[in-house]
């Protein structure tokens, strides 16, 4: 039988860095992971609380290695549309800063906004793109040989060649009685080599039939050296 780890976290500490950077004293460790949680939870709440789905977040980094203010937590959200999250005259950004200020009224959250350029260069944008098109309905091999393609144009437009793709979907794809298993594979995508810098997204796409899970795989190249 196959035994299957999550590519990201198969190499932190090789080729990927943790999302939440901090150290801390054994008695509150426990608190400390439930406050990041929390945060992150305030931040895809407003989002979701204002109905929209195609957030365009790829990460939120949150760093506590202060020296001089061990109160001080800075927040990174990098994201695709970092208009959806600053709001009209920053009233998004007011908002999640208040609710950041309620939910730790003790120490100084500050939000630092991150925008992504290169879209299809990132395993979650990818992702979400294919969620939004098979919930319009559009056929699931069309969708993702259209994504494959755009990526490849994208990435020999940069002169920064995407070496490997992978796209897969399982569910009732296409309406179908039985679900199963599809995907398209382009380049190669070595998932056990350490050193490779795999990007890795997987999202669900809520369709009339029923959930498809999508899973994206992006090697970028080899790291040699740390």
């Amino acid at each position: 039988m196959g035994h299957k780890t999550h590519p990201l976290g198969f190499r932190l500490g090789i080729t990927q860095q943790h999302r939440s950077s901090w150290y801390s004293k054994l008695n509150k460790y426990a608190d400390l992971i439930k406050e990041d949680y929390e945060m992150r939870k305030v931040i895809l709440g407003y989002l979701e609380d204002n109905s929209i789905k195609s957030t365009g977040i790829t990460k939120i980094l949150i760093n506590r290695d202060h020296i001089y203010n061990s109160n001080q937590i800075d927040l990174e959200i990098q994201t695709a549309r970092p208009g959806i999250l600053v709001g009209k005259f920053g009233s998004g950004l007011d908002h999640m800063d208040k609710q950041l200020t309620k939910l730790l009224p003790t120490k100084n959250p500050l939000l630092h906004i991150v925008e992504i350029k290169r879209v299809w260069e990132h395993a979650d944008l990818v992702a979400d793109k294919l969620v939004s098109q098979l919930e319009d309905r559009i056929p699931f091999r069309r969708a993702m040989k259209a994504i494959l393609q755009a990526i490849q144009e994208d990435s020999e437009s940069e002169n920064e060649k995407i070496q490997g793709i992978k796209i897969q979907v399982a569910g009732r794809v296409n309406g179908a009685e039985i679900a199963r298993t599809e995907w398209l594979r382009e380049g190669r995508v070595p998932l056990q080599t350490l050193r490779a810098d795999i990007d890795y997204s997987y999202k669900t796409a809520q369709t009339v039939y029923g959930i498809l899970g999508i899973k994206i795989w992006l090697f970028k190249g080899t790291i040699t050296a740390k």
